[in-house]
Order: C-alpha cells, then sequence, then structure tokens
C-alpha cells in the first residue's frame, strides 16, 4: 500500500480527507463479496482516510510512547486493526464512520501506550526512575488524559450519551474539536503568514487550558504581543474570525452532538 500513500503524498491534498464517500465506500465494502471489488474500494477510497486518520490521533494527541523507530509502521499496525473490526461498523445505528473508527484508533493507542510506558518503568533502574520522575509522571498524567478524552467522546457507544454530558464537558469535547478543525485549516483559513501565525498562537492558548490561566481578553492580548510582536488590532482581527468559526459550530454541535466537517 506504500504506492497509495507516495501518490497522495505527491498530490496536493484537500484538508478533507475523511468524507461522506470514504463512508460509503466502507459500507459497500462490508456489503460486497466480490473480493476485487473489495480491494479497489480498499484501495481507492479507504485507505488512504485510515492512513490520515490514525497519523492524525497520534499527533493530536501525542501518542508518543512507541517502541518502533517509524510512526508509519504503528500506523500501519493500527490500520491492520482497523480492517479487523471493519465489518462491526453499522450506519444504521447513528455512528458515524470518522467518528466510530476515530474512536478505535484512540482506544487501541491508549492500550498500546500504556503497555510500552510500563515497559519503560520495567526497563528503567530505580535510580534512573527517580532521576526521571517528572518525565514519568508527565507520561502518566498524558495517559490519563487520553483516557478521559476517549470518555468524552463516547456519547455516541454505550450508556454515556451526548445529552448526559455535562455541559462543562461538552465545551471541552467540542473545543477540542474546535481546535482540530481550524488547525487543520488553517492555511485556508488565513492565507497571509503573520494572520496564521497570529491564529495558531491563539489556537495554542486553547491547547494548554488546562495548564494556563489567561482566559481574559486583555491578559490574552498581553500573552499574543508578548509571544508574536504584534499590534492589538491584528489580534483582534484574526480573534474576530476564530470567534465566528467557534460560534458558528458551537451552535450545530450542541443541536446534532456532531462536529460539523
Amino acid at each position: 500500500m506504500d504506492h497509495i500513500i507516495a501518490k497522495h503524498k505527491a498530490q496536493k491534498q484537500k484538508r478533507r480527507y475523511f468524507t461522506k464517500d470514504t463512508e460509503n465506500a466502507i459500507v459497500k465494502y462490508n456489503n460486497s463479496t466480490c473480493e476485487k471489488e473489495r480491494s479497489d474500494l480498499y484501495q481507492t477510497y479507504i485507505h488512504w482516510p485510515f492512513y490520515k486518520l490514525t497519523e492524525n490521533i497520534i499527533h493530536t494527541f501525542k501518542f508518543y510512547n512507541t517502541d518502533v523507530e517509524n510512526l508509519e509502521d504503528l500506523q500501519h499496525e493500527i490500520i491492520t486493526f482497523l480492517l479487523s473490526k471493519i465489518h462491526l461498523f453499522d450506519p444504521s445505528k447513528g455512528a458515524k464512520a470518522y467518528s466510530y473508527f476515530g474512536t478505535i484508533v484512540k482506544r487501541y493507542l491508549i492500550v498500546y501506550n500504556e503497555k510500552n510506558y510500563k515497559k519503560l518503568i520495567n526497563n528503567s533502574s530505580i535510580d534512573q526512575t527517580q532521576d526521571n520522575s517528572s518525565d514519568s509522571d508527565s507520561s502518566s498524567n498524558s495517559i490519563l488524559h487520553h483516557k478521559n478524552m476517549i470518555y468524552k467522546e463516547e456519547y455516541e457507544w454505550g450508556d454515556l450519551t451526548f445529552e448526559g454530558l455535562s455541559e462543562k464537558d461538552r465545551l471541552s469535547l467540542f473545543i477540542d474539536h474546535y481546535v482540530h478543525y481550524c488547525s487543520e485549516n488553517l492555511d485556508e483559513l488565513f492565507p497571509k503568514n503573520e494572520d496564521k501565525k497570529i491564529a495558531d498562537c491563539i489556537l495554542e492558548l486553547f491547547r494548554n487550558r488546562d495548564k494556563i490561566d489567561i482566559f481574559n481578553k486583555k491578559a490574552l492580548y498581553i500573552y499574543i504581543r508578548e509571544m508574536m510582536d504584534v499590534k492589538t488590532p491584528n489580534i483582534t482581527k484574526n480573534a474576530k474570525v476564530l470567534y465566528s468559526i467557534f460560534q458558528e459550530k458551537y451552535l450545530y454541535f450542541l443541536d446534532t452532538g456532531e462536529f460539523p466537517q
């Protein structure tokens, strides 16, 4: 499948890699009994979205506790696992393919990261463990964060429903999707380089919102000015663009429980 990946990388890709066409192809793949048709569907419509899905989740949620030198090897391992579960996808139950397979990838990576983290601890001497206690705590907290993220995002499965989430958890879940969407579409939303840098700086505050306490307007502007050395009007202009996206998508999210792509 490397030639498929190379072909897509060589082309100028659209930001939306996992579309309704991808979901339709998965349904056709599951319903087909013809091996050639299934192979064509997979190579043409499914493999690349699965590849990008695994890549984005690994980097977005920083699943870096691995025992492989090349992350692509891990991606191919996960894609193989996705193929073993692909027949279980049933759109009639209300799940969307992007969310369904995204959750499978996250669950897989949580287990994988925990296993490798424990292996790292077991292979380290007591002295090394003490010397690197801060790193260990960080890794442990990262794993806990990943678990919490899964619990928040699994409102389409099991007993947990979107309506059952607290307002705080809904907002936190939305912000994660919002930041991911804006980051993925940064070039299109902010064609000018300086605007792009300012927007990314604002998004970085959202990415690290659990670690910082500057979410009032004055402090935010001061913080960005110090980081970027730009004037307040430029910050305001780009903040308004991000706010309009936030407002539009958040209303849809509250109505449907889904983040609009």
